[in-house]
């Protein structure tokens, strides 16, 4: 059954978790995978996480599927840029706090092969 207009209220997402996957960096820039978890309902998983070309920040990007005619189409992705910032800020967060504890740690090697 669907919701009237009327009663749809606009309000902003939440994430609620974000997970990390590292991987070893490629030569474009992949740094890893996230998984963001929003509003406690809804779980978006394999977000692609590049560093910029300049080396400043990161750039996320969202699912496709290539179709037989080669055309790609997105599984996944926000509709606006306030919603991107909004994934990216809070990706960007799990990122510098994995960053701090392998700091703090002393390195990778208690955390295995990345």
């Amino acid at each position: 059954m669907a919701i009237p207009k009327s009663e749809i209220k606009m309000r902003r997402i939440k994430v609620d978790e974000v997970v990390f996957y590292p991987i070893r960096p490629t030569e474009k820039g992949l740094i890893g995978f996230a998984s963001c978890l929003f509003d406690g309902r809804l779980s978006l998983n394999s977000i692609a996480i590049y560093t910029r070309p300049d080396g400043k920040g990161y750039r996320l990007l969202f699912p496709l599927k290539r179709l037989p005619n080669s055309r790609d189409i997105g599984i996944f992705y926000p509709v606006n840029n306030e919603t991107y910032e909004l994934i990216k800020e809070a990706v960007v967060k799990k990122i510098e706090e994995l960053a701090e504890k392998v700091k703090e740690r002393g390195g990778y090697e208690e955390y295995g092969t990345l």
